[in-house]
């Protein structure tokens, strides 16, 4: 597993490589990339894309087609029109509740606590579809990718998760609506009680030219290119819980601890 910035994760899984929300250009509209472009070998054998929304950091068009013209790609379901028209191939769709399998690999799709619209959630034009997460599994592990979102009701009802992928912070030097803030992350995991949590959702984009600001909006955009995770395992850490924080940096790989197989 690596982490390759903002929600991109690429894992390989039961013969397979998996890219969860592909951003692998140097940023997005105003946005700028901290830390290492990802390069070829980082999408070299994806064969299944998952897509948790349409916003334009997780739905990148570019990164998209930078990808294996046989890769598939899931969207939610209701977006799979609009992205062919954008001339992505292989586009399945996908909806909370909803099953697919892949070789030996099965991903469900999680409900989220965030916007479904392309343009965010005050924006009443153009394509939308419900947010939601994934559930892979194989014989011997699961892996939650919440995608973006808050806390939900139904976290409780997953099942037991050896990894989980968390977000714990965005690109700006606030939060909108449906996103976690480090507690708010760490209240996830209290809920999830996951094996392994590893921070994602930070370290990776700011507005161009913010964090040479001098003074206060400077120094907060640069802090919170840093801060978030660490701040995430120390909650973490502070409930007492059985999960292992791995606080991986962009572009790095994912140090996860061995662990007995699951039952």
């Amino acid at each position: 597993m690596r982490f390759l910035g903002h929600s991109t994760v690429r894992m390989e899984m039961a013969g397979h490589v998996v890219l969860t929300d592909p951003l692998l250009t140097r940023g997005v509209g105003p946005l700028r990339r901290f830390g290492p472009v990802p390069t070829a070998a980082d999408r070299t054998g994806v064969d299944l894309v998952l897509l948790s929304h349409l916003h334009g950091d997780h739905l990148h068009l570019p990164s998209l087609r930078l990808l294996p013209r046989g890769a598939r790609v899931v969207v939610p379901r209701g977006a799979g029109t609009w992205l062919r028209h954008k001339g992505i191939p292989g586009v399945e769709e996908l909806a909370p509740g909803e099953e697919l399998v892949h070789g030996d690999l099965r991903v469900t799709g999680v409900e989220a606590a965030h916007s479904g619209h392309r343009w965010g959630p005050r924006s009443t034009h153009g394509p939308q579809a419900r947010a939601m997460g994934h559930l892979l599994e194989t014989s011997d592990v699961r892996v939650y990718a919440t995608g973006d979102t808050d806390l939900f009701d139904g976290m409780a009802d997953l099942p037991p998760v050896d990894v989980a992928l968390v977000p714990v912070w965005g690109w700006g030097p606030s939060l909108g609506p449906g996103h976690l803030t480090p507690d708010r992350a760490a209240r996830a995991v209290d809920v999830l009680r996951p094996r392994v949590a590893v921070p994602v959702h930070w370290g990776t984009l700011a507005v161009a030219g913010l964090t040479r600001v001098p003074g206060g909006p400077g120094e907060r955009m640069r802090r919170l290119l840093v801060e978030p995770p660490r701040e995430f395992a120390d909650a973490v850490a502070a409930t007492g819980g059985p999960t292992h924080v791995v606080v991986t940096a962009p572009g790095e790989r994912v140090a996860l601890p061995s662990t007995p197989a699951r039952p």
